[in-house]
């Protein structure tokens, strides 16, 4: 059993990583075998995000002074959160296909950049674009003016060539 000392040194650490964290999903995990929870884990951290299996009363107290403290407040049941502080959508996309193959893992609520989600706008949220994507897609949309800019200029000059050999292969043009 852990000292008092210890017990406040995890709730203050616990303290830190939900001040920097600006995305948590919180959920059950009931049923859930040792191998499942290692596999959850490893999904968590190749998301970028962190996950923890919390005591209610723990986690009510160390969200107290952040952004998730309405969330995290008022727990019941077993509980665990997955949190980051990078892309929201690649920690719900994660954990949608993570809870899509172990149905024991469910969500409860989650709170993306300061705002309180139901489990609808998580699963909303895990079906939007990765980043990459919607960068991709926004650097093709500014580059494809420019493109076709080009490919317009080119055009022209292309057949005022064609028009100019035509007319100096039928003769038109005379000295």
């Amino acid at each position: 059993m852990k000292k008092k000392s210890e017990k406040q040194k995890d709730l203050e650490v616990l303290r830190e990583e939900l001040m920097n964290a600006a995305n948590v999903f919180l959920a059950g995990f009931q049923k859930l075998t040792v191998a499942q929870d290692f596999e959850l884990r490893k999904t968590v951290r190749g998301a970028g995000g962190r996950y923890k299996v919390i005591k209610n009363t723990v986690a009510g107290k160390a969200s107290e002074g952040t952004k998730s403290a309405d969330l995290l407040k008022a727990l019941k049941g077993m509980s665990s959160i997955a949190y980051t502080s990078g892309d929201p959508v690649a920690l719900a996309k994660a954990l949608t296909a993570y809870a899509k193959a172990n149905p024991s893992f469910t969500f409860r609520a989650g709170m993306v950049e300061g705002h309180v989600v139901d489990v609808s706008g998580i699963q909303a949220l895990a079906s939007l674009p990765a980043k990459e994507e919607i960068y991709a897609k926004l650097l093709y949309m500014i580059n494809a003016p420019a493109q076709g800019l080009v490919t317009a200029m080119n055009g022209v000059g292309r057949n005022l060539a064609v028009v100019v050999d035509q007319g100096v292969k039928e003769g038109k043009f005379k000295d």
